[in-house]
Protein backbone atom coordinates (compact mmCIF):
# COMPACT_ATOMS: atom_id res chain seq x y z
CA UNK A 1 0.00 0.00 0.00
CA UNK A 2 3.01 2.24 -0.88
CA UNK A 3 2.06 6.05 -2.06
CA UNK A 4 3.60 8.04 -3.94
CA UNK A 5 5.14 11.57 -2.65
CA UNK A 6 4.90 14.35 -5.03
CA UNK A 7 6.29 17.90 -4.05
CA UNK A 8 5.06 20.77 -5.61
CA UNK A 9 7.53 23.09 -7.67
CA UNK A 10 7.44 25.67 -4.69
CA UNK A 11 7.75 22.90 -2.14
CA UNK A 12 10.87 21.73 -4.05
CA UNK A 13 12.11 25.26 -4.25
CA UNK A 14 11.80 25.38 -0.06
CA UNK A 15 13.71 22.20 0.65
CA UNK A 16 16.75 22.92 -1.42
CA UNK A 17 17.02 26.40 0.39
CA UNK A 18 17.85 24.21 3.66
CA UNK A 19 20.22 23.64 5.47
CA UNK A 20 22.18 20.23 5.18
CA UNK A 21 21.02 18.56 8.75
CA UNK A 22 17.61 19.82 8.12
CA UNK A 23 17.35 19.27 4.90
CA UNK A 24 17.88 15.43 5.73
CA UNK A 25 15.85 14.87 8.38
CA UNK A 26 12.85 16.43 6.29
CA UNK A 27 13.38 14.33 3.15
CA UNK A 28 13.71 11.04 5.68
CA UNK A 29 10.11 12.15 6.77
CA UNK A 30 9.09 12.50 2.86
CA UNK A 31 10.53 8.97 2.23
CA UNK A 32 8.44 7.67 5.68
CA UNK A 33 5.24 9.41 4.23
CA UNK A 34 5.71 6.99 1.19
CA UNK A 35 4.39 4.02 3.61
CA UNK A 36 2.06 5.59 5.88
CA UNK A 37 0.36 9.33 4.89
CA UNK A 38 -0.80 9.52 8.14
CA UNK A 39 1.99 8.67 10.28
CA UNK A 40 1.40 9.13 14.10
CA UNK A 41 2.04 12.76 15.65
CA UNK A 42 0.15 14.48 12.15
CA UNK A 43 -2.49 17.21 12.34
CA UNK A 44 -5.20 17.58 10.09
CA UNK A 45 -5.21 21.15 8.64
CA UNK A 46 -8.34 23.64 9.88
CA UNK A 47 -10.36 24.76 7.08
CA UNK A 48 -8.56 22.41 4.29
CA UNK A 49 -7.97 18.50 3.31
CA UNK A 50 -4.37 19.12 3.95
CA UNK A 51 -2.48 17.55 6.97
CA UNK A 52 0.89 18.70 8.70
CA UNK A 53 3.88 17.14 10.49
CA UNK A 54 6.19 18.63 12.55
CA UNK A 55 10.10 18.09 11.97
CA UNK A 56 11.42 20.31 14.84
CA UNK A 57 10.71 23.74 14.27
CA UNK A 58 9.73 22.75 10.24
CA UNK A 59 6.46 21.68 9.04
CA UNK A 60 5.79 20.62 6.13
CA UNK A 61 2.32 20.48 4.75
CA UNK A 62 0.61 17.91 3.04
CA UNK A 63 -2.85 16.63 1.03
CA UNK A 64 -3.26 12.80 0.91
CA UNK A 65 -5.08 11.60 -2.10
CA UNK A 66 -6.03 7.78 -1.45
CA UNK A 67 -7.88 7.42 -4.70
CA UNK A 68 -4.77 8.20 -6.63
CA UNK A 69 -2.27 6.66 -3.46
CA UNK A 70 -0.39 10.18 -3.82
CA UNK A 71 0.89 12.82 -1.40
CA UNK A 72 1.48 16.12 -2.52
CA UNK A 73 3.55 18.24 -0.90
CA UNK A 74 2.39 21.58 -0.59
CA UNK A 75 4.61 23.71 1.47
CA UNK A 76 7.83 22.66 3.80
CA UNK A 77 9.30 25.76 6.48
CA UNK A 78 9.21 27.32 9.75
CA UNK A 79 6.13 26.98 11.94
CA UNK A 80 5.91 30.92 11.95
CA UNK A 81 6.04 31.20 7.88
CA UNK A 82 4.61 27.86 6.47
CA UNK A 83 1.19 28.83 7.28
CA UNK A 84 0.99 32.22 5.41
Amino acid sequence: MAYTVILKRSAEKELDRLQQDVHRRITKKLVELEDDPRPPGMKRLQGSDGYRIRVGDWRILYVVNDETKTVEVVAVGRRREVYR
